[in-house]
């Protein structure tokens, strides 16, 4: 029997549908998994929980270490985007509008960490700062952080630069500004919405690291994912769940941030 064309676009959208349905139901439900079992009344991690409490984040607060670890993590990420957002803006306007040879190898070379197996990197990293002395620190952390977050941050702006239309900044320095006027009140307006996708790269990335955290770490500064590394080896109980539900529910929290934003410089810029 032959379809019409009506029931043939039908069947696809169906298809469709319940093609996407299933891949998304396959991505999300481990997450679903983790949410419920941070409110399970189990010591341990059982599914389905027998009972449902908020017991577990209450001593997730009140316990001084997984405090500690949260507040390293907001620190450590909070300066990686700024410290990848200040070398990755300028990075990329030279990429994109520098002639000089070798920008092609230069901008291989920004990229190569999302390259090179992350491993690599942080045995790299580790033996470098700890001939310097410095693993364990502060600086070490948003360090090895910035060398991963870097080209995501690089690679957001050098699009939004690739779509900006230069033209606009030209008729800028005819009208009278200065070409340093023109990219602050022009340029930089126009790419705002790959400025805050690469800010917001790098702070997930560093948000969720825990291969360079973990080579990185000391007894006195773990990020909150090394603290779930550590807590894991140890133990099974369902703070571990909390601690992830509130690292996925901060990343949602930030890209929905980031989104209102993004459509709210799209819509003045209309």
């Amino acid at each position: 029997m032959l379809l019409t064309p009506n029931a043939m676009g039908w069947r696809l959208r169906t298809g469709l549908f319940l093609s996407t349905a299933m891949i998304a139901a396959f991505l999300l439900l481990p997450i679903v998994f983790i949410v419920l079992l941070s409110f399970g009344s189990s010591q341990w991690l059982v599914f389905p929980p027998p009972g449902w409490s908020t017991k577990w984040y209450l001593q997730f607060f009140s316990n001084a270490s997984w405090m500690d670890a949260a507040w390293s993590s907001l620190k450590v990420a909070l300066l990686t985007t700024l410290c990848a957002v200040s070398l990755g803006l300028p990075s990329a306007f030279a990429l994109v509008r520098g002639r000089f040879p070798g920008r092609e190898l230069l901008y291989a070379l920004f990229t190569l960490p999302m390259i090179v197996p992350l491993v690599i990197v942080a045995v790299a990293v580790y033996a470098l700062f700890l001939k310097l002395g410095v693993t364990g620190t502060l600086f070490a952390f948003v360090v090895s952080h910035v060398i991963v977050a870097l080209p995501f941050t690089i690679i957001s702006i050098i699009n939004a630069l690739k779509l900006f239309d230069r033209s606009i900044e030209d008729a800028a320095v005819i009208c009278g500004a200065s070409r340093w006027q023109a990219i602050v009140k022009v340029t930089f307006p126009a790419i705002r919405p790959g400025l805050v996708s690469g800010a917001l790269f790098a702070f997930l990335v560093s948000w969720d690291e825990v291969v360079l955290s973990v080579m990185m770490g000391s007894p006195t500064l773990q990020t909150l994912p090394v603290k779930m590394w550590t807590t894991l080896r140890q133990d099974l109980t369902p703070v571990i769940a909390v601690a992830s539900t509130l690292l996925i529910g901060l990343s949602l929290l930030v890209m929905l941030v980031a989104a209102c934003l993004r459509r709210r410089t799209e819509d003045s810029l209309r």
